[in-house]
């Protein structure tokens, strides 16, 4: 990638681990459908805004398989399952179950986008995931999870998983912008039916939890959901996915600075080889010398 998509893609890890902070404030008033789909048309809303100043008109007939693939399964589907799996199960057994869905994205995107299988991509996701269950494992509560949270869990990993794969096809036709309104506000009208839900919500919820909402559908959505497709046309899905390994280091963190949550010895831990893990796999191969027999 170059420095702008490497800028995109930090940008995104930031934004969407600031997600798990705002989700957190915002799921004990709004139920799952709900909160997915208020944060969608608030994302919507924003994107169609950008969309009309940049003057960038329908995407090409090529690209809406793709766009339709990914605005069901990771705009709505994922949201939607994440949020109803966080209520069942504890922040730290989300982590590890979702987490998932970067080594998933790497197999669909060898298998379908015949991205390959490359040593350093598969060694880093390897490394991250490690890591990510060290995290996970420390945020942990010592209760079992339920079954019906871990199954939501592993849904939104698949949903996720395949709406990064579809996606990536849709960017040779559409420009990043174009991409993220039309799966955001298809997503939207996916997650319709909980119109009912959201209204009875928005009558009941403290204006914090309303203004978290609205946060997450600007900026994890709108801005984090535009400057992960710009970075996704510029690499391979699989070293996208890894990339997203850096989220859980940022959430110990923000925690820390954020909520004043102290991380412990064994959270920082997993952190370092989260990130361990996406720098294995960004690496870029040294060419080997040899020397010619004369």
């Amino acid at each position: 990638m170059d420095r702008r998509a490497m800028v995109a893609a930090l940008t995104t890890v930031v934004l969407w681990a600031s997600a798990f902070v705002a989700i957190r404030a915002a799921g004990e008033h709004f139920t799952p459908g709900a909160l997915a789909l208020g944060r969608l048309v608030a994302g919507t809303l924003t994107l169609l805004v950008f969309l009309v100043i940049r003057r960038e008109g329908l995407p090409k007939r090529e690209a809406w398989p793709g766009i339709a693939a990914a605005g069901v399964l990771w705009f709505g589907a994922y949201m939607v399952v994440l949020n109803w799996g966080e209520q069942l199960v504890d922040a730290g057994t989300a982590a590890m179950l979702v987490n998932v869905g970067p080594i998933l994205i790497a197999l669909l995107g060898g298998w379908l986008l015949r991205e390959g299988f490359p040593g350093r991509l598969l060694a880093g996701l390897a490394v991250s995931f490690a890591g990510a269950v060290v995290v996970g494992l420390s945020m942990s509560g010592r209760g079992q999870a339920p079954v019906l949270g871990v199954v939501l869990c592993l849904l939104a990993a698949i949903t996720y998983a395949g709406g990064v794969v579809s996606q990536k096809p849709a960017l040779k036709h559409a420009s990043a912008l174009q991409v993220t309104t039309f799966g955001c506000l298809i997503g939207a009208v996916a997650c319709l039916p909980f119109a009912g839900q959201l209204v009875d919500d928005l009558a009941t919820a403290p204006a914090e939890a309303t203004l978290s909402m609205l946060y997450l559908g600007v900026f994890p959505t709108a801005l984090a959901f535009t400057t992960w497709a710009y970075a996704l046309a510029r690499t391979t899905a699989g070293k996208m996915g890894s990339t997203t390994y850096a989220v859980p280091a940022v959430v110990v963190l923000m925690s820390w600075a954020v909520l004043g949550e102290i991380p412990g010895w064994l959270s920082l831990a997993g952190g370092v080889l989260c990130l361990a893990g996406v720098a294995v796999s960004r690496a870029k191969r040294e060419p080997v010398l040899t020397r010619q027999r004369l």
